[in-house]
């Protein structure tokens, strides 16, 4: 007789077998549905006799545990992912026929995976590396995937560098270190020559790679792509994902001590906020011109190691994109997922960049590689929403079941009545054509200015990021056990900026060498401050935390004051405690917190309120570190005035952005999206 699916089992305390007491949920089967009574003892000669091969639920149970893990990705191997929409704000159906831009309102499901792209699958969540930001639109005409970073621009030129480059950056060949990190020997060999990564070390080296949040981020298709009209008329294109929250960093210690204290900072922030129902949000901006705009420019929009400033082309938004749901099964979908430039739909076509063009032959390769079959498109987060007919049977793990004779085209079954199978498409992608030259392996000469766009990013800089990146470059530098990789590397700084190179000079303790000679002269491009996270910064708190250090007797009216102004603004409020058991406030009520002092440090927080009601915390080394910290990085700091002592003691300096909580409660929340940069200077 069939069992019912809402068959409940329930197991009493102890049976002769030594089944523990279980209620509710679905029967337990095998793999291929077959009822299994006990799934905590195998099967054995006696109760103490040898386990039997006979076991068939024992073998396939560890079998597929055996085989339950995939090769992680090469490069972008730690990653996570949600499900979302992207929405239509303002069609261009003049501009390309491709769906989602079609019309106002439209809406198309998406899965979008963010990334490290250096270290491992088990390595930690904020080294300073570059973001994968991947978006997988599942569109009425197939599946569209974007696949892009966090920066604009890349290390290389041509895709023939690609493995050299990762292998430079990955764990050395014979030692295996250092993991997720690019302050090392192989890594700053390489880049230091090929004068091309120079403008991509600027980003590298910048704010940009030590991101607060991964909803604090901007993302870039970094290459040149086609839109394509409905007439085959042609415009290029550069994709733009623009973060509703803006682009906000950490400080590097802050990064540092994070990775400390929780290793899924990034993925766990973006868990929490999609399941609070604060849904991340960006907006997409296109950057479109056309040829004649192309030739004229002083660099080449093939390039990938270029930009094209927003003040020449700004961006026309179209769109925005929402991430509303996390994913049911991390494997199954996070893990599984794959991205694939080459899956464009009708009115996207790719442009002759050689790193584009390469591309998309190596993710299709590398799926395949990853997911062992060339069915890998079957897999649901992988499946297209919209019909699929095509004449590809068979192979590893196929799971459709396709029916007829009809697996070949062209054919004539319909003359015999028989089905024959799909036909070319009239609504079809159809490649831009384009004139070529005869073949040859060559760079072309537009692409020989290295060093003026990496001096157009640096010189954008405010004051604060300028000295961030040399900061940044310094530490890197005082890695590398090679005296001549970092003599050559400041070589190269130095047709950037001349100030920047002596800086990081002197903080490595050598004398500058003489400037590597460009292949192209570099020339003084206008500044542009989009290229700056502190000239393009919100203005308003939303989406930050701020974390509250309470001890009994603490007053309720400034917690329930700092409260109110977080529910207004957005922000989420987490209170922290010596112990993890309620606190009681003055008022004798009692409030559970959420969190350890020891197990949350104000590195995990965008401001902290102390609203200490004596001198308690003065000799705890944890609540020292919290507060220290906190101001180290720049942080709003609210305290009673019973915490004074606690930030004598922790070196806090009164300045604009330490505020007494009898006064001030809500400047926590307030000032929670800010940073005090000249506090960075003092």
């Amino acid at each position: 007789m069939p069992r019912a699916e809402n068959d409940q089992t329930i197991i009493t305390d102890r049976g002769e077998g030594g089944e523990t007491q279980q209620r509710g949920g679905a029967p337990l089967t095998t793999n291929h549905g077959v009822p299994i009574p006990d799934n905590q003892n195998s099967l054995k000669a006696g109760a103490r006799g040898p386990t039997l091969l006979e076991d068939f639920v024992l073998r396939e149970k560890i079998f597929h545990f055996d085989h339950e893990r995939i090769p992680e990705r090469i490069v972008h191997a730690r990653g996570t992912g949600a499900h979302g929409y992207f929405e239509c704000t303002d069609p261009i159906p003049d501009l390309t026929i491709a769906q989602p831009f079609q019309e106002k309102g439209g809406k198309v499901p998406v899965f979008v995976r963010f990334s490290t792209v250096a270290g491992s699958k088990g390595s930690k969540d904020t080294p300073r590396d570059v973001r994968g930001f991947a978006v997988k639109f599942y569109t009425e005409d197939g599946n569209w995937d974007l696949v892009g970073n966090n920066i604009p621009v890349f290390f290389i030129q041509d895709a023939m560098k690609f493995p050299d480059l990762i292998h430079s950056v990955k764990p050395e060949a014979d030692r295996g270190f250092p993991q997720a990190a690019s302050a090392h020997d192989t890594f700053w060999d390489f880049v230091s020559l090929m004068p091309e990564s120079i403008h991509m070390i600027l980003w590298a080296m910048s704010d940009r790679a030590i991101p607060r949040s991964l909803r604090m981020m901007d993302g870039f298709g970094v290459h040149t792509f086609r839109l394509v009209n409905a007439k085959g008329k042609a415009v290029f294109v550069k994709f733009h994902w623009r973060a509703k929250l803006r682009c906000q960093s950490t400080t590097w210690d802050e990064a540092v001590k994070i990775s400390g204290a929780d290793p899924d900072y990034h993925r766990r922030d973006l868990w929490e906020a999609i399941t609070a129902g604060d849904f991340p949000e960006w907006e997409l901006g296109l950057q479109i011109f056309d040829e004649e705009f192309a030739a004229s420019q002083p660099y080449d929009v093939l390039d990938a190691t270029k930009i094209i400033p927003e003040e020449d082309v700004p961006l026309r938004v179209v769109g925005r994109l929402v991430l509303d749901r996390w994913v049911d099964n991390f494997f199954a979908e996070t893990e599984q997922v794959a991205f694939l430039p080459s899956n464009v739909i009708p009115g996207i076509d790719f442009s002759e960049d050689p790193l584009l063009q390469g591309r998309l032959f190596s993710y299709l390769d590398t799926q395949k590689s990853r997911l062992g079959t060339t069915n890998f498109h079957q897999i649901p987060v992988n499946a297209p929403k919209c019909p699929m007919h095509n004449f590809q049977r068979d192979g590893l793990m196929q799971t459709l079941v396709p029916t007829g004779r009809a697996n070949y085209e062209p054919n004539s079954l319909a003359e015999a009545g028989e089905d024959p199978g799909p036909r070319p498409a009239e609504h079809a992608f159809r490649t831009h054509p384009v004139a070529t030259e005869g073949k040859l392996r060559a760079r072309s000469e537009t692409f020989a200015d290295h060093y003026s766009q990496a001096r157009l990013f640096y010189r954008s800089q405010t004051a604060p990021e300028q000295a961030h990146i040399v900061k940044a470059i310094t530490f890197e530098l005082s890695k590398v056990d090679l005296p001549h990789v970092r003599l050559r590397a400041l070589a190269s700084l130095r047709n950037v900026d001349e100030d920047m190179a002596l800086a990081i000079a002197d903080g490595v303790g050598v004398e500058l060498p003489e400037a590597l000679e460009p292949a192209k002269a570099p020339i003084d491009m206008p500044a542009s401050d989009a290229l700056s996270m502190h000239l393009t910064a919100t203005q308003v708190p939303k989406g930050r935390t701020v974390g509250v250090l309470l001890t009994d007797g603490a007053d309720g009216e400034a917690l329930k004051k700092l409260r109110a102004a977080a529910k207004k603004a957005g922000v989420t409020v987490k209170l922290v405690a010596p112990k993890r058991g309620g606190v009681t406030l003055a008022s004798g009520e009692t409030v559970e917190v959420d969190g350890q002092l020891e197990g949350m440090p104000s590195v995990l927080f965008d401001a902290v309120a102390i609203l200490a009601a004596d001198a308690s915390l003065d000799r705890v080394p944890a609540a020292r570190d919290f507060v220290a910290d906190a101001f180290a990085h720049l942080k709003a700091i609210v305290a009673t005035k019973e915490a004074g002592g606690l930030l004598d003691a922790a070196g806090v300096e009164k300045d604009a952005f330490v505020f007494e909580a009898a006064k001030e409660p809500e400047a926590a929340v307030l000032r929670a999206h800010e940073r005090l940069w000249d506090r960075e200077q003092a």
